[in-house]
């Protein structure tokens, strides 16, 4: 059967899996989940989901992000790793976006090293991963 979004369902109703994939979550390696994921909620807003030794898991408008426990974790290299890092934007407002590097500085981020483009600011979030706040948004 297929739904009205072309994704196939088999006669029980669960998906068939030859759809397309859905994008759930973006998973954070980390030493401390819970530390991670309360940075992310006093950051983003949204709801804490669960918090457990091995992972947290924090719910916010457009992402879920999950920090997981990596025994021995080493926070990657600002510029240099291959990894991902996010994306976030207070508008399109200098002074805002201003007002949300000093916040995420009160919040326990630090400000990257190398700062490659005057237009955005690289931090990093309490276990080392690297995020930009950004006056680029998408069109609604």
């Amino acid at each position: 059967m297929t739904e009205a979004d072309g994704s196939s369902l088999d006669r029980d109703g669960a998906d068939s899996g030859d759809g397309p994939l859905r994008f759930v979550a973006v998973s954070l390696d980390c030493g401390d989940p819970d530390a991670l994921a309360q940075f992310y909620v006093s950051l983003l807003g949204g709801e804490l989901l669960w918090s457990s030794p091995a992972s947290a898991a924090v719910r916010t408008p457009g992402v879920t992000l999950v920090a997981q426990r990596v025994d021995g974790y080493r926070p990657p290299r600002w510029p240099g790793s291959s990894l991902v890092h996010l994306d976030l934007s207070a508008g399109r407002s200098g002074d805002a976006n201003s007002a949300a590097v000093e916040r995420a500085l009160g919040l326990g981020a630090s400000m990257a090293a190398d700062q490659p483009d005057g237009r955005w600011t690289v931090l990093l979030d309490p276990a080392g991963h690297p995020f930009c706040i950004t006056p680029f948004t998408p069109e609604s």
